[in-house]
């Protein structure tokens, strides 16, 4: 899928070529997203299921999340979406601040999950979507500012619903 790909890309501007399999790593840096400053700390964790346990932990204390699939499977556009449904469930609630990422975008030729079809999921989860690339560094920044984006945007849509009352 290259979430850690994608993780390192941002953080130290590095492809990794190979393949070591995360239970998890810590990561932080500093960026400025519309003016503002902000420290990200991004927890990358292991995306096979014999880890999914531990993810509960980590969604209970996670503010945001970038929900990563490769253009080049079907298998993981399908897998993201239990992915979510934890999220959601651990969450209690479907306002979440969730970014819906399609990574290999710089492998077209190998493509098995259209644009249109991550479109439609982020528009049906009612999140934004980007694709990327970690290899070739193509909307990796892009990538982390919009989940900054959209926690602020939760974040400030609750605490307007927060002023308002229900009588029934």
């Amino acid at each position: 899928v290259g979430k850690s790909a994608l993780t390192v890309q941002f953080v130290s501007s590095t492809f990794i070529e190979k393949y070591d399999p995360t239970i998890e790593d810590f990561y932080r840096k500093e960026i400025e997203v519309d003016g503002q400053p902000c420290v990200l700390e991004i927890l990358d964790t292991a995306g096979t299921e014999q880890f999914s346990s531990m993810r509960d932990l980590y969604i209970k204390n996670g503010q945001g999340f970038v929900v990563v699939y490769s253009i080049t499977s079907q298998q993981t556009f399908h897998d993201i979406k239990t992915m979510r449904e934890q999220i959601v469930r651990v969450k209690g609630t479907e306002q979440v601040p969730i970014l819906l990422v399609g990574n290999k975008c710089d492998l077209q030729h190998q493509r098995q999950v259209r644009t249109d079809e991550g479109i439609a999921l982020a528009e049906y989860w009612s999140c934004p979507f980007t694709e990327c690339s970690a290899k070739n560094n193509h909307n990796v920044n892009v990538t982390f500012a919009e989940i900054v984006r959209e926690m602020n945007y939760v974040q400030n849509k609750a605490r307007e619903n927060k002023g308002c009352c229900s009588i029934m």
